[in-house]
């Protein structure tokens, strides 16, 4: 059994949130990647995908989703699961922000409709080049 301690979680900010890492192959689980999203209020992700399913849990706050061409509300306590290779935008509530769990597997990647993963467009520390998608740092 692995007991990943809360001093051991890996944070890395991106310039639209915050992903605290809780539980990634590199901190010793396997199968999962688990992670917490942190989105200060009004703050929007990018448009992307992951080939693997996620399944996000809101926790905090809430946000409209974006996710293949349809737009959702999200809040508080609401589960949401984002099949893979579909394109998803978040935008977290512009009073109350928004805060996720987000579990995905092992190995996950993003990548966006242009492809463009090179080095310049990937800000510093938050993912690898990898192929054609992204290695997003709290996932490994």
């Amino acid at each position: 059994m692995t007991v990943i301690r809360r001093t051991e979680s890996r944070r890395t900010e991106t310039p639209n949130a915050v992903m605290t890492t809780l539980a990634s192959p590199s901190l010793g689980g396997a199968g999962h990647a688990v992670w917490r999203v942190d989105m200060s209020p009004g703050q929007t992700g990018p448009l992307h995908s992951w080939d693997t399913e996620q399944v996000w849990t809101v926790l905090e706050g809430g946000a409209a989703v974006q996710l293949d061409g349809e737009t959702l509300a999200v809040g508080p306590g609401d589960t949401l699961i984002m099949p893979a290779d579909a394109p998803r935008q978040v935008s977290a509530d512009p009073a109350d922000g928004f805060a996720a769990l987000v579990v995905a597997p092992a190995g996950t990647r993003a990548y966006t409709p242009d492809s463009n993963v090179s080095a310049a467009a990937v800000a510093r520390g938050c993912a690898v080049p990898d192929g054609e998608k992204l290695a997003p740092a709290w996932a490994v």
